[in-house]
């Protein structure tokens, strides 16, 4: 008569230590790369944030130059409040719409670029930092005067 192995004998001990020391690093990275996509989408909704409101702000402003102002100081402020920090910002506007004769359509765009660390959750093949750009525009009124 032979020896039978019933569930959970000796002939099953350690196997599920074994198991796990294989099994946790693979699970760490798996967790690693969720944190880091979720950082990375709400990082880059931060940056097409910060863009549409760079463009509204330069929208509404009255002249080319005070329009690149207004759309830096909107960027930064998106940026700050939503607790992304960027090194370096760089917020570019187009206002060539401002050339537009009042009474046609004119836009004007803005484009934000931003620098991400994320060396705090790197690991192997998760870069230190990205770079985000996000390009938004906005209709400028048209009937509204302006300075081009």
């Amino acid at each position: 008569m032979g020896m039978k192995h019933l569930p959970g004998s000796r002939a099953d001990q350690g196997s599920a230590v074994v198991e796990m020391v294989l099994l946790a690093p693979v699970l760490l990275l798996f967790v690693l790369m969720v944190i880091f996509g979720g950082r990375w989408a709400i990082a880059q909704q931060a940056v097409q944030s910060a863009a549409s409101e760079a463009a509204r702000a330069a929208s509404l402003a009255r002249a080319p130059g005070e329009a690149a102002g207004d759309a830096t100081s909107a960027a930064t402020t998106s940026l700050t409040n939503q607790k992304v920090r960027c090194a370096p910002l760089d917020a570019t506007v187009d206002t060539s719409g401002f050339a537009a004769a009042v009474g046609g359509d004119a836009t004007v765009s803005a484009t934000v670029t931003c620098v991400v660390d994320m060396s705090d959750i790197s690991a192997p093949g998760i870069p230190g930092s990205r770079t985000l750009t996000s390009t938004a525009t906005s209709p400028l009124d048209t009937y509204r005067a302006r300075t081009g």
